[in-house]
């Protein structure tokens, strides 16, 4: 019997799990997408580090438009 029961909840849980994750995966698909929209000019990215002892501020400049962001990535020298 106790064998059985753990059967049963185990099940219960792998239902709801996938119920819940069925919706969850739904829901996603309505929304716009993540990010922001692409276009002219730069995103400024902050970055903020802190341990016990110190830590580190950082900023970047990322390119807004998807394609130029791309090209920071493939090495200099290479062609098409």
């Amino acid at each position: 019997m106790d064998l059985l029961g753990i059967i049963v909840l185990v099940l219960a849980i792998i239902g709801v799990t996938l119920l819940l994750a069925r919706r969850a995966i739904r829901e996603d698909k309505k929304q716009t997408g993540r990010g922001s929209e692409p276009g002219s000019g730069y995103h400024t990215l902050h970055s903020h580090y802190s341990s016990g002892l110190g830590g580190q501020d950082s900023s970047y400049k990322v390119p807004r438009d998807p394609q130029e962001y791309a090209k920071r990535f493939i090495p200099k020298g290479k062609d098409k």
